[in-house]
């Protein structure tokens, strides 16, 4: 899966935090209540515009953003 295909920036919406495509939700959100424990059925059930696939999405971009962050980390301390 491409978190690309879900998971946008415009400074428009939410002052530029990603979401996931056609909606207001933020990764951000979807993030909280999975730190909290919340299953993505519960996710889900809260918001029934989302898909799993956004969700899934939402995680994958996180990571992607982490790794980046990471490499960019590994490459200043060399």
């Amino acid at each position: 899966m491409n978190w690309r295909d879900h998971i946008h920036s415009n400074p428009d919406i939410l002052g530029g935090k990603p979401v996931v495509r056609g909606t207001r939700i933020s990764v951000e959100l979807i993030l909280e209540y999975l730190a909290e424990g919340a299953p993505v059925g519960e996710v889900l059930d809260g918001y029934p515009s989302l898909k799993e696939a956004d969700v899934l999405a939402a995680i994958a971009f996180s990571h992607d953003l982490l790794v980046k962050q990471a490499s960019a980390a590994s490459r200043e301390a060399a």
